[in-house]
């Protein structure tokens, strides 16, 4: 049994670093240009490993170069690629991000392969986490799964869109950012849904969570210099998953999440910023 399983996508990043985003209709010139591994549910996958969980990716990449690349980049974590599928004639998922010297960034996703993701058997895990980057359904089967065998669900709801209700009641927690909550609800509204908690990562103001029960509380933020923010919103998903199945109540889980998210603001790219444990553990002694 795993502790957790990843539903999601895995991608090619082609990161394009300049000194201030273009406007629309607008050319910049960039100062720099690398290609990583990424895609939410890989950058989640790898963040719960290197947090200590023990992981398995479910989902899909091409039948190309990109696609084992990716696979060797789970591998490397420890992650288990058993359930991410080989699509044949359908590339690699890519996106295309754009980082200022701020550390903001905008990206475009194009899924490729992970269209194609489903779910034929979900690997028995205690908490189960997804995105949007693969197809609702093949999410709403995933949680349907996961509560069948009594696993705790975590839906990161990015990229933001309208939720289905049946999707909202087979969610245990969910993390969005602010933009994404404001399209798909209030707080109270989810959690009426059924939602045990909303966990609003709010970048350098930290994070705001309400708990079913009308508990409400702030996460202050973990103070960094920022480079790039590529990465942060998955490090605390996949944190706070490692953190969940590893036994912590929300409360410890947010922080120890809070602390991996801003860790990743500190490198560049999605996977290569993802910090371990014991670096996580570290800033928070101080």
């Amino acid at each position: 049994m795993y502790d957790v399983a990843v539903v999601g996508s895995a991608n090619v990043d082609l990161v394009a670093s300049t000194a201030r985003l273009p406007g629309p209709g607008e050319t910049v010139l960039g100062d720099d240009v690398e290609e990583h591994p990424g895609g939410k549910g890989l950058n989640q996958a790898v963040a719960a490993a290197r947090c200590g969980a023990r992981v398995t990716l479910v989902g899909a990449v091409g039948a190309d170069d990109a696609g084992r690349f990716l696979r060797s980049i789970a591998l490397a974590d420890g992650i288990g690629v058993d359930d991410l599928r080989d699509v044949v004639g359908v590339p690699t998922g890519r996106a295309l991000i754009t980082v200022d010297r701020t550390g903001e960034n905008t990206i475009v996703v194009i899924p490729g392969a992970n269209s194609r993701a489903k779910v034929d058997r979900l690997p028995a895990a205690a908490v189960v986490v997804a995105q949007l980057e693969v197809p609702v359904e093949t999410v709403i089967d995933a949680f349907r799964a996961a509560r069948a065998t009594g696993a705790t669900t975590i839906l990161n709801p990015a990229p933001a869109r309208p939720l289905p209700a049946e999707l909202v009641e087979l969610t245990d927690v969910l993390v969005p950012n602010e933009h994404e909550l404001d399209l798909i609800g209030h707080d109270r509204a989810l959690l009426e849904l059924g939602v045990r908690a909303v966990v609003t990562t709010l970048g350098a103001d930290g994070v705001r969570v309400s708990e079913s029960g009308g508990r409400s509380w702030r996460q202050d933020p973990i103070p960094v210099t920022p480079i790039d923010s590529t990465g942060a919103g998955d490090a605390f998903c996949g944190a706070l998953a490692a953190r969940l199945a590893s036994g912590d109540e929300l409360r410890a889980a947010v922080r120890f999440a809070a602390a991996a998210g801003a860790l990743a603001t500190t490198l560049r790219g999605a996977v290569p910023s993802l910090p371990r444990r014991t670096a996580v553990e570290t800033s928070l002694a101080r």
